[in-house]
């Protein structure tokens, strides 16, 4: 029995969740053994009771379900957005979900924004290091509010917290017979930093004597992601970068609203979300994509031990795109709830 908490949040989150959850009955119907609850911490709990998400909840969360599953969250009613990053930080700092799992996975020719490329072109995955660097929170104001003030952001970056990402990366590419992993820094700027990432990259990489290393600086794989993506097959980073690369990369699928991702410590509870944001002026009015969410569904049930309905609902929803059944913000006329019910349907036949 795979039990998932499911977190809907605020805006379209709370939308899309209703499509995932429809995907997640069809698969229990079918003979797996899912059972989901939800919970309600969002904007409108917090606003009404001053709760964000309890250190009590989060062990519920460890010790009683496989993963989560996290709508969206974000609400201008809160404005320092507190309640989010209780959440989202909360679980991930907490958990310890140190992988940001981003996959790259082009799956129609007509969605890719750059001339000439294809399906082939466009099919590798991110790793996102996922509780350290510029996002670990270190810092401070001195002076605050005056001409004199100071602001503060330190970058943590632990040999423990690089290696293991690395070597995730490395283990999934190898796993997988993928024959390349690229890491990216900014070490010609970010001595310090970048000297950590370099060296470790190496000695990591020396123990996968079939695959190929590759580096770029930053600045240099974005410009690659575009003029040649076909390159990459596992590319790693730290945490802001990451973050920077992984929406370039959804971009380069067809946009924000195909963005599947994974929030993991490998073999304990993990989060996956789709990573479009609440948009809260969206919520409600049937416009929503949620194939973000349907594909996340598909990640989570990989990762609870079910890769066979993963696949299924990448066919699913692939089937649909070649049918030329598509969602509004990709061109088509489909809302919300028909994008869902027909991936629903495709997973039925």
């Amino acid at each position: 029995m795979a039990r998932i908490a499911v977190i809907p949040g605020d805006g379209i989150g709370v939308d899309v969740t209703t499509e995932a959850i429809k995907v997640m009955e069809v698969i229990r119907s079918s003979g797996i053994p899912l059972e989901w609850h939800e919970f309600d911490y969002g904007a409108d709990k917090y606003l009404e009771t001053g709760i964000t998400l309890p250190d009590s909840e989060i062990e519920n969360f460890r010790d009683n379900y496989d993963a989560i599953f996290l709508g969206a969250v974000g609400d201008p009613r809160v404005p320092d957005m507190r309640h989010a990053a209780d959440i989202l930080l909360g679980c991930r700092f907490k958990l310890d979900l140190f992988v940001n799992h981003r996959p790259v996975r082009l799956l129609d020719d007509s969605l890719c924004p750059i001339k000439g490329k294809t399906c082939k072109d466009v099919n590798f995955v991110v790793f996102r290091e996922n509780t350290e660097g510029l996002y670990a929170g270190v810092g401070g104001h001195l002076k605050k509010n005056t001409p004199d003030e100071v602001a503060i952001q330190t970058s943590v970056n632990t040999r423990k917290g690089v290696e293991r990402i690395i070597l995730h990366a490395f283990e999934y590419a190898k796993k997988n017979n993928l024959p390349t992993v690229t890491m990216s820094d900014k070490s010609n700027a970010m001595r310090f930093e970048g000297d950590l990432w370099d060296r470790t990259f190496e000695q990591v990489g020396e123990e996968y004597p079939e695959i190929e290393r590759n580096f770029w600086y930053i600045d240099a794989l974005l410009m690659q992601m575009v003029k040649r993506p076909e390159q990459f097959d596992v590319i790693v980073t730290c945490n802001m970068f990451g973050d920077i690369v992984t929406d370039m990369g959804a971009q380069l699928v067809g946009g924000m609203g195909l963005a599947a991702s994974g929030n993991i410590n490998p073999g304990k509870t993990s989060l996956f979300e789709p990573v479009h944001g609440s948009a809260p002026k969206y919520a409600g009015k049937d416009i929503a994509n949620p194939i973000a969410a349907i594909l996340t569904v598909g990640m989570m049930l990989g990762h609870v031990g079910y890769p066979e309905w993963e696949e299924n609902i990448e066919k699913a929803v692939v089937r649909a795109f070649r049918e030329g059944n598509v969602p509004r913000d990709l061109g088509g006329s489909l809302g919300t709830r028909a994008t869902g019910d027909l991936v629903c349907k495709y997973l039925q036949s």
